[in-house]
């Protein structure tokens, strides 16, 4: 029997999802329309650079900016639950048992007059009626799954007693203790080093490869996750602008932002060189240009590019890019 993730039915469903911060002439679209599949098992990546609408995606995704934003979607499931008809209790029992949040900031994301137990153990009796011992057990079994040493003697430790690297397992331990079906790692490796950042990558591809979750990673950096992604999503301003499987947009990216990310890591061939970087800066949410919101800074745009805004569309089998001259570029690439 095949289990590629590819092949696997969705666990999360995102069809047109926009997400508004404000309204009438003073609203901020920090989303705007994407559409977005994670199957069983597979790890998909949302790249892009900060202010492009990953982080506004997944809180949308948890239904945490209830109140604060305007959320739309023509379909937003999580398995077979419509979560824009969910209720707002029915969302608190959701969040934790059948999708996770891992915020990126672990130290403020621990509670530090806690123990790790405590808060472990705080996850387990809030969505099952098991014990104090039975959450205490748990909360040893999973440091030990994610690879904290000595888990029983740390259980009675504060979060500034472990490096930051230790802490983010932490967050990973609470986000998986009710084998949710989807876990959302929001820059899950931000302020830590290189050797740690691949550990924590690791950890997550081993998990989600043992438990069968549905992984979705948000990041900037397309260098962390080329080891470890199915499938890429890449957002700009808001929108998707490429949608592909991991192997075509490592080796053959067909949107010009998407290639000037890969151009932009740091690659030890240009040792000594300058890094290559992108022009200029990403737009405000409040204030895209008109055309392609990517135009400003690309080097391909012409004039079609400043005018008429393109549409995602299918530029190779299983690729989506959202670029009048998908198609020019990737024969020149090609030739």
């Amino acid at each position: 029997m095949d289990r590629s993730p590819a092949l696997q039915p969705p666990v999360l469903t995102a069809r047109r999802l926009s997400v508004t911060f404000g309204s009438g002439s003073r609203a901020v679209h920090a989303v705007r329309e994407i559409d977005l599949d994670v199957r069983r098992g597979e790890f998909v990546a949302l790249l892009g650079e900060s202010g492009s609408g990953k982080s506004a995606t997944a809180r949308a995704l948890m239904g945490l900016d209830e109140g604060l934003a305007t959320i739309t979607a023509d379909r937003l499931t999580l398995g077979d639950t419509d979560l824009l008809a969910a209720r707002p209790e029915e969302l608190r029992r959701l969040r934790g048992a059948r999708m996770s949040l891992i915020l990126q900031d672990a130290l403020s994301s621990l509670n530090p007059v806690l123990t790790i137990g405590d808060q472990i153990g705080e996850v387990l009796r809030v969505h099952t009626r098991c014990s104090r011992r039975q959450a205490a057990a748990r909360a040893e079994e999973l440091l030990r799954l994610v690879g904290i040493p000595d888990p029983i003697r740390r259980l009675k430790d504060y979060p500034h007693q472990f490096s930051g690297g230790m802490r983010q397992r932490i967050l990973i331990a609470m986000g998986i203790a009710m084998d949710p079906e989807l876990l959302i790692a929001d820059e899950p490796t931000t302020a830590l080093d290189v050797t740690v950042q691949a550990q924590i990558l690791e950890l997550l591809d081993r998990l989600r490869r043992e438990l069968g979750m549905a992984v979705l990673l948000i990041t900037h950096d397309l260098g962390v996750v080329a080891e470890v992604a199915d499938h890429v999503v890449v957002m700009y301003a808001g929108r998707v602008v490429e949608n592909a499987p991991a192997d075509d947009v490592f080796s053959r990216p067909t949107h010009p932002y998407t290639m000037a990310l890969l151009e932009s890591v740091p690659q030890a061939s240009l040792r000594g060189g300058r890094l290559p970087a992108i022009p200029g800066s990403p737009p405000s949410p409040a204030q895209t240009p008109p055309g392609c919101s990517f135009n400003p800074r690309c080097p391909y745009a012409v004039d079609l590019c400043r005018t008429e805004r393109p549409l995602l569309r299918t530029t190779a089998p299983g690729v989506l890019a959202a670029c009048h001259r998908s198609e020019e570029i990737l024969h020149d690439r090609v030739a």
